[in-house]
C-alpha cells in the first residue's frame, strides 16, 4: 500500500511540473515576434482564444490521452485574422421600455491650401480676396452620443412596435472651439410594423437621402448633396410586391427653416404658416436576402416658402424699399440612385433642381437674393463609387456640384464644386481611421461694377483649395 501511494504521489508531481512547464511555454511569444510589432500582440487572452478549445463534456469523466500542445500562432497568421466581432451592448431596462446608448469619440486633422469656410468642416472656399491664406485644424466637435430607445407595442396602432432615438454632437454654438456648445441631431418617437411607420420628431428629410461617403463632417453639403435635418410629422407605406420587388412611399410635413439674412440687421425671419411637404417614392429592385445586391432608386421633391420682413432698403443700386411679409416659394425635384456592381464595389448619386434651396444645404445657402428679392434657382448632384479592398480596408472616390443660376442674383458665390478620394481603415469593428484628399473650387460675381462704389462690392475671384484630412472614430 506504501508503494502504491508513493507511486501515485511521483505520478501526480510529474503531471503538475509537466503542465505548468507547458503552460509557461505556450505563454513565450514565438521566435518570429519582432520590435516592429505593436505591444501586447500576444496577450494572455488572445493566445488562449487562439490556441485553446473547449473539450466535450464526456472527455472530463473518462481519462484520455494528452494531446498535443498545437503551433503557436505566427504574427502574420494573427495580422491577417479578421477582428473580432464586438458584443451587442445590453439594454438599460426600466419596465417595458429598453435604451441601448451609443455614441463615438471623433476628432479630425485638417490642413487647407486656402481657408474654407467654416473650417473644422468645408462648405465652399472664401474668395482670396477676403481671406486666401492657409489654414491648419485639430477639431473633435462632431464626438456624439445618442441612444435607440425600444418601448411597448401600442394597441391604438393595431399592435405597433414603438420607440425613438436621440443624439447630439456639439458643433453648436460656441465663442471658442474648445468650449463647444450641443446641438440637437435626432429626437423622435416612432411607431411601425412591416407595413407602415409614423415617426414625431427631428431627424433627417424625406428628400434626397443618400450620404456621400466622405471624411468631410459636412458630407457634401452646399457642394451637390442637399437636405439636412428639421422637426417634421412623416408617414411611410411599405409595399412588398415581391421577393424582388420593395416599394416605399414617404410623405411629411415639415418646420420651415430659414437662414438666409441671419445676419442682418434690418430683416427680420418669419416662420411660415404653412408646413413645408416633402415626399418620396422609392423602388428596391432585386432579391433582398443575405448577401443580395438589389438596386434602389427614388424620386422625391419638396414644396414650401419661406417669409421675410424688410425693415430697411435693400443694398444698392436697386435700394428696395421696406417690405412688410414678403413671401418666396421653396421647391425641389431630386433623384437618387444607389447600385451595388458587385460585393466589393458600386456606385451611388443624386440630382437636384429647385429654388431657394438654402433651407437644404443648396444653392451654396443662398436661398432669397437680397439686392433684387428674387429666390434663387439652382441644380446640382453628386456621384460616388466606392470600393471595398477587403473587410477592413474601404476607398471611395467622388464629386459634386452646385450651381445657382446667375441671373437670380447680383452679387454672391456662382459655382461650387469638390473632388475627393478617400482611404478608410477599420482598426477594429469600431475603431476606424480615415484620410482623404478633396479638392473645392468656389466662383464669385458681382454685376454692380460701376453702379456702386468699389468700396461696396462683393469678391469676385475665384477660389481653390486642396484639403487633407485624417480622422479618427472610436465608436462605441
Amino acid at each position: 500500500m506504501t508503494r502504491l501511494r508513493h507511486s501515485i504521489w511521483v505520478v501526480s508531481a510529474a503531471s503538475i511540473v509537466a503542465a505548468t512547464v507547458g503552460i509557461a511555454a505556450a505563454q513565450q511569444p514565438s521566435e518570429t515576434y519582432s520590435i516592429g510589432e505593436p505591444p501586447g500582440f500576444f496577450s494572455g487572452r488572445d493566445f488562449a482564444e487562439t490556441a485553446m478549445a473547449p473539450r466535450p463534456d464526456t472527455l472530463a469523466t473518462q481519462p484520455a490521452p494528452m494531446p498535443a500542445s498545437p503551433a503557436a500562432p505566427s504574427v502574420a497568421d494573427l495580422a491577417s485574422a479578421p477582428p473580432p466581432a464586438p458584443k451587442a451592448p445590453d439594454p438599460w431596462t426600466i419596465g417595458d421600455y429598453k435604451i441601448v446608448p451609443y455614441g463615438a469619440l471623433w476628432a479630425d486633422m485638417i490642413y487647407a491650401t486656402e481657408r474654407t469656410y467654416p473650417g473644422a468642416f468645408t462648405l465652399f472656399v472664401p474668395s482670396p480676396q477676403t481671406e486666401g491664406e492657409s489654414a491648419y485644424t485639430i477639431d473633435a466637435r462632431r464626438t456624439r452620443v445618442g441612444f435607440n430607445l425600444t418601448g411597448p407595442d401600442v394597441s391604438i396602432f393595431g399592435g405597433a412596435q414603438t420607440g425613438g432615438n436621440f443624439e447630439i454632437d456639439f458643433f453648436g454654438q460656441f465663442v471658442v472651439e474648445n468650449q463647444a456648445g450641443v446641438q440637437l441631431r435626432h429626437a423622435y418617437w416612432e411607431a411601425k410594423n412591416d407595413r407602415w411607420r409614423m415617426l414625431v420628431g427631428q431627424t433627417s428629410d424625406v428628400v434626397s437621402p443618400l450620404i456621400m461617403n466622405t471624411v468631410n463632417y459636412s458630407v457634401g453639403w452646399m457642394g451637390g448633396n442637399i437636405g439636412f435635418r428639421r422637426p417634421q410629422f412623416r408617414w411611410e407605406r411599405y409595399l412588398d410586391f415581391s421577393p424582388t420587388s420593395l416599394a416605399t412611399w414617404q410623405v411629411s410635413l415639415n418646420h420651415d427653416i430659414v437662414p438666409d439674412f441671419s445676419t442682418s440687421a434690418t430683416v427680420d425671419r418669419e416662420s411660415s404658416s404653412w408646413p413645408v411637404i416633402e415626399s418620396r417614392f422609392g423602388w428596391k429592385l432585386g432579391p433582398r436576402g443575405e448577401n443580395c445586391l438589389p438596386i434602389e432608386v427614388g424620386l422625391s421633391g419638396h414644396i414650401g416658402r419661406t417669409e421675410f420682413d424688410f425693415r430697411g432698403l435693400g443694398p444698392p443700386p436697386q435700394s428696395l424699399p421696406p417690405e412688410d411679409d414678403a413671401q418666396y416659394r421653396t421647391w425641389s425635384l431630386n433623384v437618387d440612385v444607389k447600385a451595388p456592381i458587385t460585393e466589393r464595389w458600386g456606385v451611388q448619386g443624386e440630382f437636384f433642381t429647385g429654388a431657394n434651396l438654402s433651407p437644404f444645404l443648396g444653392g451654396i445657402g443662398q436661398g432669397v437674393c437680397g439686392c433684387i428679392r428674387a429666390p434663387i434657382r439652382g441644380t446640382g448632384g453628386w456621384a460616388e463609387l466606392w470600393y471595398d479592398w477587403n473587410d477592413q480596408w474601404h476607398s471611395h472616390v467622388g464629386f459634386g456640384i452646385d450651381d445657382p443660376n446667375n441671373r437670380d442674383m447680383q452679387t454672391g458665390r456662382t459655382y461650387n464644386s469638390l473632388v475627393f478620394v478617400n482611404l478608410m481603415y477599420d482598426i477594429t469593428k469600431k475603431f476606424t481611421t480615415g484620410f482623404e484628399v478633396s479638392y473645392w473650387k468656389t466662383s464669385y460675381m458681382d454685376s454692380r461694377v460701376g453702379q456702386v462704389p468699389p468700396e461696396q462690392l462683393g469678391p469676385t475671384d475665384q477660389a481653390n483649395s486642396v484639403v487633407f484630412d485624417w480622422m479618427f472614430k472610436y465608436g462605441f
